[in-house]
C-alpha cells in the first residue's frame, strides 16, 4: 500500500511562465533598441517640426517605458517566485506591469491626439527629407524588435490548449503586450512615412497632423485591449469556461454535484481552482483533486466535499 507523507502535500507556488527567463532576455534587448531610437526620433521630430515623427517618437518613449517596466516585472517575479509573502506566487506581476503600462499609454495617446488637432488648425513647416530618413530608421528598429519578440510569442501561443476560450489565457501578458506594442509602433512609423511623403510630393501639409491623430487612435485601442485583458486577470475574473466545463465533467462522473466552483489565473497558463461538492457517498477530497489535476495548467487545487443524504444529489449551477 502506498503511504503518503506530509511532504507529498507540499508544493511550490512558483507559477511563472514556461519561458520566463528567455522572455526576460528578449525584453531587455528590445528596451535597449527602443530607448536609443526613441531619443533619435523625438529630437529629430522637434528639429524638423514633424508632428507625425514626434508622435512616433513619443509612442516609442511610452513603449520603452512599458518595456522597462516589463523587464523589471520579469526580474521581480523571478527573484520572489518562492517568497511566501505572495500566497499564490508572483505569476501576476507581469499582468500588473501590463496594466500600469496601458494606463500610461492611454494618457499619452490623449496628449498626442490633442497636439495633432492643434497642428491641424495651425500647421507648421516640416523638414520632410530629414524626417523621412529618421522615420525609416524608426521602422527598421520596430521590425527588428518585433522579430526579437515574435519567436517567444508564437512559441508560447503554440502551447495553448484546445479548451482555452479566454483572451490571452495561456499568454504571457508581459511578452504579449510588448509584441503587439512594437507592431503598433511599426504601423505608426509606416503612417508617419506616408504622411511625410504626401507632404513632400503632394503638398498635403495637413496630412502630417492627421496621421498624428491616427497614431494616437492606434495607441488608444492597444491600450484599451491590454487594460481589458490584464484587468480581468488582476480581479480574478472567470476567464476560462472550457476548463471549468472539463472540471465539472471530471467531478460529476457519478453522484457528486458541484455546488461552488472558482477557477482563476495565477500566472501565464497557470490556474488555481476551489471546488465545493456534495454527494451521497463522497470520495476523499484528494481523490476528486486527482481527477482534475491531470490538466497541467491546474497548479493549485482545493476541494471540499460534503455528504448529502439521498442517492441523487440535485445538480446545482455555480453562482
Amino acid at each position: 500500500m502506498h503511504v503518503e507523507t506530509a511532504a507529498s502535500y507540499i508544493h511550490s507556488h512558483a507559477f511563472l511562465g514556461d519561458s520566463h527567463d528567455a522572455h526576460e532576455r528578449r525584453t531587455r534587448w528590445v528596451v535597449a533598441l527602443t530607448a536609443a531610437m526613441m531619443l533619435v526620433e523625438i529630437v529629430a521630430g522637434w528639429i524638423t517640426g514633424s508632428m507625425a515623427l514626434l508622435a512616433d517618437g513619443m509612442h516609442m518613449a511610452t513603449h520603452a517605458g512599458a518595456l522597462g517596466v516589463a523587464a523589471m516585472a520579469y526580474a521581480f517575479a523571478r527573484r520572489h517566485a518562492h517568497d511566501r509573502r505572495f500566497v499564490f506566487g508572483t505569476g501576476k506581476v507581469g499582468d500588473l506591469a501590463g496594466f500600469a503600462s496601458a494606463l500610461v499609454l492611454a494618457m499619452i495617446a490623449f496628449g498626442i491626439g490633442i497636439e495633432s488637432f492643434w497642428r491641424l488648425l495651425t500647421p507648421k513647416t516640416v523638414a520632410y527629407t530629414e524626417a523621412l530618413w529618421i522615420a525609416g530608421l524608426g521602422l527598421v528598429v520596430n521590425l527588428v524588435s518585433a522579430w526579437l519578440l515574435a519567436d517567444g510569442h508564437h512559441d508560447h501561443h503554440g502551447h495553448d490548449h484546445h479548451h482555452d476560450h479566454e483572451h490571452g489565457g495561456h499568454h504571457d501578458n508581459n511578452l504579449r503586450s510588448a509584441y503587439f506594442h512594437v507592431l503598433a509602433d511599426a504601423l505608426t512609423s509606416v503612417l508617419a512615412i506616408a504622411a511625410l511623403l504626401a507632404g513632400r510630393f503632394l503638398g498635403w501639409a495637413w496630412m502630417d497632423a492627421a496621421i498624428g491623430i491616427v497614431g494616437a487612435t492606434v495607441i488608444a485601442r492597444w491600450s484599451w485591449g491590454l487594460l481589458r485583458d490584464t484587468g480581468a486577470v488582476l480581479v480574478d475574473a472567470s476567464l476560462n469556461p472550457g476548463l471549468e466545463a472539463e472540471i465539472r465533467e471530471a467531478i460529476e462522473d457519478g453522484d457528486a454535484r458541484i455546488t461552488d466552483l472558482h477557477v482563476w489565473r495565477v500566472g501565464p497558463g497557470r490556474y488555481a481552482s476551489i471546488v465545493s461538492l456534495i454527494a451521497a457517498d463522497p470520495l476523499s477530497p484528494r481523490a476528486y483533486a486527482d481527477r482534475i489535476t491531470v490538466h497541467e495548467e491546474l497548479v493549485h487545487v482545493t476541494v471540499e466535499s460534503h455528504r448529502c443524504e439521498g442517492h441523487h444529489a440535485p445538480r446545482l449551477r455555480a453562482a
